[in-house]
């Protein structure tokens, strides 16, 4: 069992990893689809760049043990980030995807999300005495 877990650790920052890298080369191209999306939520060009940057580190992050907790945090941050222009802003379906760049946001959240779970033990403790009891996981 210890095993599977291992494995779904990995899978889940490996997936998270890959699908904010994939999207990497959109946001830095100036693709149609990003400048649209961008300029719809009233942040573009600087807001399409600085959210590439940011993907782009917590992707790292996520890939580098001890810094999971740091790099699943942050692409959490940027997927309510976007999940909450999809609802508000973009809608689900943006230029005809078929709801496959919230599908991406969803999924990235979700692994995040069990990273940081999985990865609470390795905050350190500076950082861990000021974030909230339930996020307080001891070894």
């Amino acid at each position: 069992m210890k095993n599977f877990q291992q494995v779904l650790y990995w899978g889940a920052r490996i997936v998270a990893a890959t699908l904010m890298l994939q999207t990497l080369y959109f946001k830095f191209s100036a693709s149609e689809e990003s400048v649209y999306i961008f300029t719809a939520i009233g942040m573009e060009p600087w807001g399409r760049i600085a959210v590439g940057i940011f993907e782009l580190i917590a992707s790292i992050l996520l890939l580098v043990p001890s810094m999971v907790w740091l790099g699943s945090a942050l692409a959490i941050g940027l997927m309510v980030g976007a999940l909450g222009m999809h609802a508000t802003v973009l809608g689900i379906e943006v230029m005809g995807d078929r709801g496959q760049l919230f599908i991406y946001a969803v999924v990235v959240a979700l692994c995040s999300a069990y990273a940081l779970g999985r990865s609470l033990s390795s905050i350190p403790e500076l950082i861990k005495s000021k974030l909230p009891l339930f996020l307080q996981k001891r070894k």
